[in-house]
């Protein structure tokens, strides 16, 4: 098999397995890249790097190599997966919501062989229930193109899964605590015995995976438009969080579009939002490391029209928006 055709292959198929350690206090650092961002017509803009103005955290710090491709195999098995060494703030991250999307093109073949393992795609998420330990991953997948071709961002809430739809939409509560999130899932894994989901680093967080590695967890599918499923009924007293996350649902949203070194290329990216005809487009300045990034942002926007606003700036080029409560 030619190596262009075994890129493609795993990339249907991302190994998400193994349960990521914490950075421990001899491990070094790997210097991030600095690649120059494109502009919407494709040209390369005097912007700041792709992870410019995020929370350090959220920087990533892995190259990703053809190599570390394994045909039929994990990612780059040989490799750690870790924690970010930074504590990762997810107070101002939303869950996503649950909206009907077309099947993504790759990540959905039926069956698929992974370790000499065949794995059937469900042919729908809906009624899909299912208790077992819940894993995360984490750094060294920061970055990469997960099963479905989106790129896996360890700082939003989605998941891996090896059967359902990519994407789909489900609330993993986490059995002994009765804390729970809503992930999206966007990629395959977790290929490891005993696992049945593996959360995204923010998502760990948001369980306290973070801290113990692997917990029980129900899986349950959520319908867009339907009614909220009832949280698990296991562990001690807790506050609601299907309540809370109601009553937090008509927050409105900040969204931001990207941060850039120079002001005069914000300027120009606002232009063409509101040449496009998004309303409420800002440029505001923040400090970074001691350096001022120039952060575009629309808002605030309603939550209901939030999906509509990602979606046009998706269409306009701008492939990673951020959302945040106002």
């Amino acid at each position: 098999m030619t190596r262009p055709l075994a890129v493609l292959l795993v990339a249907l198929l991302a190994g998400c397995a193994g349960a990521p350690k914490k950075p421990g206090p001899g491990d070094a650092p790997v210097a991030p890249p600095s690649p120059r961002a494109a502009g919407p017509g494709g040209a390369a803009a005097d912007a700041a790097p792709a992870d410019a103005g995020l929370p350090l955290a959220c920087r990533q710090v892995r190259e990703h190599r053809d190599e570390d491709y394994t045909p039929g195999g994990l990612y780059a098995p040989g490799v750690a997966d870790t924690a970010p060494q930074h504590a990762l703030d997810i107070s101002g991250l939303v869950e996503p919501e649950p909206r009907h999307e077309a099947p993504a093109a790759y990540g959905n073949r039926s069956p698929y062989k992974v370790l000499g393992k065949s794995y059937h795609v469900l042919p729908t998420a809906e009624g899909y229930v299912e208790r077992g330990t819940a894993s995360w991953y984490g750094q060294k997948f920061h970055g990469r193109h997960t099963s479905s071709r989106e790129i896996y961002d360890m700082c939003s809430f989605s998941a891996a899964h090896k059967t359902l739809p990519l994407p789909s939409y489900v609330r993993v509560t986490r059995l002994d605590t009765g804390d729970s999130v809503v992930v999206r899932v966007n990629d395959r894994g977790p290929f490891h015995a005993g696992r049945i989901i593996d959360l995204s680093y923010a998502a760990a967080v948001k369980l306290g995976l973070d801290r113990s590695g692997t917990a029980p967890v129900e899986v349950r599918a959520l319908v867009p438009g339907g009614p909220a499923p009832a949280r698990a009924d296991s562990g001690p007293p807790a506050a609601d969080p299907i309540a809370e996350a109601a009553a937090g649902s008509e927050r409105p949203r900040i969204i931001q579009v990207g941060a850039y070194r120079d002001r005069s290329n914000a300027d120009r990216i606002a232009r063409e939002l509101e040449q496009a005809g998004l309303a409420d487009v800002a440029v505001e300045a923040a400090e970074v490391a001691g350096a001022t990034l120039w952060r575009v942002r629309v808002g605030p926007v309603a939550a209901v029209a939030t999906h509509q606003v990602l979606e046009r700036l998706r269409r306009l080029g701008h492939a990673s928006p951020r959302v945040f409560s106002e």
